[in-house]
């Protein structure tokens, strides 16, 4: 049993033998002993006072001698007025490692087909440019919240919505009919969202040339410079002509659909490299031109049901002043739909394909006034699980210089900051002498590995609600709260067990751990709460910062002692069962975040 729990068990039994008095296990409260004070676990014995009728230090010295009369893994106490000091036996200790030790997922709950089933919704890119700096935070987020789901018992799916219509895709478009020449990414020899990403700024290009001419032309007549800018950006012909051939894909037309379907699987293409870089994937993928309709579908039958209301003009929309807020669009008037009617096509198609208990949108925090008015009107119209939706809202990230090596200089291409981050290991590696026994292959691997293990820890350490500034340099870094700082200290453990012979057995039996072993264990015995936590709040750095603390302290813990050295051989066992433990930890830690972990470095 659990040392925690069996204490409080204890404790339970010793009130009613000495009070009378039957206590809810919810009132036990357990903590870590402080620093300088005797002891391993301190119970806090004020809840207890109503029941003893005496002073905090008399109860703790009555409930500690029961407690070691009758709990094995209570070898001392030391009653410090309301507080119980209580020194957990040795066997207790070896006892708890064994358990950590054959669990290969220790503080992880699985799976059952009872258990609630959650959707995910991270990535959500448009099909008119290259994933960027925001999506790789968005992807690495929704990737770890999944695994950390996933570790607290849930079923979960992982689900992405494609922007792949609207105004926008259609200027890629009609820049590649103008100015492509035929091009493919074959031909050009580039990936397929790089290159829709080119045309789509090729039109801007042009457009923004068409409105300065017209604006000077309309000012020339006589216009202000406000009304001859908004009507230059509405007359420009480049803009009708896509105006036009958005018309056309509405109403589908087979030669502006079947362009729309190469281009955007030139896109598609483009965007699976890019994520089997990064590590992440998905269960479903929805796009944007299949939900759209379902999604006005849904909201005219609200409107027959009187959930919304229809102005003169045609548009419908929702009152929400009952809700604290205001009318809010759904419909415009000539019959095209907004974003919430899209969202709620999507949670209508999603709802059919799958029994969802509760949803997860992870999206940045520039939404949050939307998912507020999208979780009201999924609950009028009858989801279950739509006043509970969960917005994970993240904040935007950055790079210190605002960017790095990119096609526009201003947007970080996700695809240059994974380049520039292996790179950047491979170099730093080899700086420091690491790499020389290693194949070119396994330089390159591990290259990998740590580049990409530094940028999603440093992404994910930071509270996600928080903006973050991403530092390449920092985060390669092999010292302090890094990934690579981590994944070398689990190479390190690895190495240590190769270059031992012995087979880890139960010769420690009787081997009494050491404060600082000690200290180990119960830190890899609280992973089973970071990892509750982690899955509570919605906390992916919760997972990043418990695995720093545990690879801080193993690391200090092998500066003070000896493992391979140990001076007896119940000594060295025990090191080595746990060394081996800290290992799989870490590794079962990193994995929730997404991050790989290197054999050797």
């Amino acid at each position: 049993m659990n040392i925690e729990k069996g204490i409080s068990l204890s404790a339970i039994a010793a009130v009613k033998e000495l009070y009378g008095q039957d206590v809810p296990e919810k009132i036990v409260q357990l903590q870590k002993t402080k620093p300088g004070f005797e002891g391993n676990l301190t119970l806090v014995v004020f809840p207890f006072l109503k029941m003893s009728h005496k002073k905090p230090q008399d109860t703790a010295q009555e409930i500690g001698e029961k407690l070691v009369s009758n709990c094995k893994a209570v070898a001392a106490f030391d009653a410090v007025g309301g507080f119980l000091n209580l020194v957990i036996a040795p066997k207790a200790w070896l006892g708890l490692l064994d358990d950590i030790d054959r669990d290969p997922r220790y503080g992880e709950k699985a799976a059952t087909k009872e258990s609630p089933l959650v959707m995910v919704e991270y990535s959500s890119p448009n099909t008119n440019k290259p994933l960027h700096l925001g999506h790789v935070r968005n992807n690495l987020l929704g990737w770890s919240l999944a695994k950390i789901l996933e570790a607290n018992g849930n079923r979960v799916v992982k689900t992405n919505i494609v922007n792949d219509r609207g105004i926008h895709i259609m200027r890629s478009m009609l820049a590649w009919i103008k100015w492509g020449n035929g091009c493919t990414p074959e031909s050009t020899v580039k990936k397929g969202d790089y290159l829709i990403g080119d045309f789509y700024m090729l039109f801007d290009k042009h457009y923004k040339e068409e409105c300065t001419e017209l604006e000077k032309k309309y000012i020339a007549e006589g216009m202000n410079e406000d009304d001859a800018k908004k009507k230059a950006e509405q007359e420009a012909p480049l803009i009708k002509e896509a105006h036009h051939m958005l018309v056309k894909w509405e109403a589908g037309d087979k030669e502006i659909r079947d362009l729309w379907a190469k281009m955007n699987a030139w896109v598609y293409a483009g965007f699976d490299e890019t994520y089997r870089a990064l590590g992440v994937s998905f269960d479903k993928i929805y796009y944007e031109s299949n939900t759209y309709l379902e999604g006005k579908r849904k909201v005219m039958e609200g409107l027959r049901k009187g959930l919304f209301y229809q102005k003169e003009d045609g548009s419908i929309w929702a009152d929400l002043t009952k809700d604290g807020l205001d009318q809010k669009l759904l419909i415009r008037s000539d019959g095209t739909t907004v974003y919430m009617t899209q969202d709620i096509g999507t949670a209508e198609m999603r709802f059919n394909d799958y029994p969802i208990d509760k949803i997860i949108y992870v999206v940045g925090n520039e939404q949050n006034c939307h998912f507020q008015v999208l979780s009201i009107l999924l609950d009028r119209l009858g989801f279950k699980w739509g006043k509970d939706l969960v917005h994970f809202s993240y904040g935007m990230v950055e790079l210190p210089n605002g960017k790095m090596k990119s096609r526009e200089g201003t947007v970080v291409d996700a695809d240059d900051l994974i380049d520039t981050m292996i790179s950047d290991a491979r170099k730093t590696s080899e700086e420091h002498g690491q790499s020389k026994e290693f194949s070119e292959a396994e330089k390159q691997e591990i290259a990998r590995i740590v580049g990409l293990g530094a940028l999603k820890y440093f992404i994910l350490k930071v509270d996600a609600r928080k903006n973050m500034l991403f530092n390449p340099a920092e985060s390669i870094d092999f010292n302090g709260n890094t990934g690579p700082f981590i994944q070398y200290t689990y190479a390190r453990i690895q190495s240590i067990l190769r270059k031992s012979q012995d087979n880890v057995t139960d010769s420690a039996t009787g081997y009494a751990p050491n404060i600082k072993e000690v200290e180990l264990i119960q830190k890899l015995d609280a992973f089973k709460m970071a990892v509750a936590d982690a899955g509570q709040n919605y906390n992916p750095a919760g997972i990043a910062n418990y695995t720093y603390e545990l690879t801080k302290l193993f690391n200090q813990f092998c500066h003070d002692y000896s493992i391979l050295s140990a001076d007896t051989d119940a000594e060295k066992s025990f090191r080595l069962k746990l060394a081996r433990n800290v290992g799989k930890t870490i590794k079962n830690a990193m994995e929730l975040l997404g991050i790989e972990v290197p054999e050797r470095m």
